[in-house]
């Protein structure tokens, strides 16, 4: 997996899409997915902010497995999400979260597991940038204000020194308005690993002023779930191809 990103991320920024297998059970999260790539997105993630079985999550990820070529990866709740039938799991760190099971905890029950499903684990710090949502209540967070780019700022770049790959900025799901494009600017500036940013992003002019803070990689699930694969999800993908240059 992170090979097949670092091979992407050197042509430009990439898309991920979010696919809650909850809402999305089975051949419709193989559907979803089956359109997602076909209009470009390069990486498919199963997840939501509350409990998905393990039996859900695996028939959700068997099904898109079956439909597309790219990874898919676990977005994880918690260790019950587990199944060894995706490629990969973002193994994040909830850094700004009150609950240090979240932060730490929680992995090191998890880590034998991940070992033994040999699912490969993606190393990532993720940071809820107000309001939050449903995640930073489910995270028990601390939000990080959406005018406090120097705090943002240190959550990314202290993940980066402890050794992390990817830093995911998170608006939470269905925020009415993504990260904002300064904050993205003055955290990239920071760091020399990729940037991921979620949350709130519904537009095509949503995406390019993400893109042209620095975002590496875009992550869209809401818009999706509510308006299919329609005019807003199509402008996004279309703002990460011009990008890329087209390709």
């Amino acid at each position: 997996m992170e090979r097949y990103l670092a091979a992407r991320l050197a042509k430009g920024p990439v898309h991920f899409t979010l696919i809650d297998p909850d809402k999305s059970p089975g051949e419709r999260a193989a559907r979803t997915a089956r359109g997602a790539v076909d209009l470009g997105s390069h990486v498919i993630l199963l997840g939501g902010s509350t409990g998905i079985s393990r039996d859900v999550m695996g028939a959700a990820a068997r099904a898109v497995k079956a439909a597309v070529s790219v990874p898919v990866v676990i977005f994880p709740e918690g260790p019950g999400s587990l199944t060894a039938d995706a490629d990969a799991v973002l193994f994040m760190s909830l850094l700004n979260s009150r609950n240090l099971d979240l932060v730490i905890r929680t992995h090191a029950r998890a880590a034998p597991a991940v070992r033994a499903m040999h699912l490969e684990p993606i190393p990532m710090g993720y940071l809820v940038i107000a309001p939050g949502m449903r995640v930073g209540e489910v995270g028990q967070v601390d939000p990080v204000e959406r005018d406090d780019v120097a705090g943002a700022t240190g959550y990314a770049l202290a993940a980066q020194l402890l050794g992390m790959r990817f830093v995911y900025l998170e608006a939470g799901s269905g925020a009415p308005e993504p990260v904002p494009p300064a904050m993205v600017r003055g955290v990239r500036s920071s760091l020399d690993i990729p940037l991921i940013v979620g949350g709130g992003i519904r537009s095509g002019r949503d995406a390019r002023a993400l893109l042209d803070a620095g975002a590496n990689v875009l992550v869209t699930g809401t818009i999706a779930e509510e308006e299919g694969l329609g005019e807003g999800f199509r402008g996004i993908l279309e703002e990460v191809r011009r990008a890329r240059g087209g390709s």
